[in-house]
C-alpha cells in the first residue's frame, strides 16, 4: 500500500454563510466533483495582494 504525505492545515477557520452562498458552493463542489476546502482554498490563492511598497491603510 502506497501512503502519500498529506499536509494537514496550519490554522482551521469557520465561515459562517448565508443559504444563497452555501448552495452555490455545494452546487458548484457536486457540479465539479471537487471538495469544497479545494475550491475556497483556490478562490484565496487567486486573491491579489496590494504592492508591497504601497501602503495598504490609504
Amino acid at each position: 500500500m502506497i501512503m502519500t504525505n498529506k499536509k494537514w492545515a496550519v490554522k482551521r477557520i469557520t465561515v459562517n454563510l448565508a443559504t444563497q452562498e452555501a448552495e452555490k458552493l455545494e452546487k458548484y463542489c457536486q457540479q465539479t466533483g471537487r471538495p469544497a476546502t479545494d475550491v475556497i482554498r483556490e478562490l484565496i490563492r487567486s486573491l491579489p495582494l496590494p504592492d508591497e511598497g504601497k501602503d495598504v491603510n490609504r
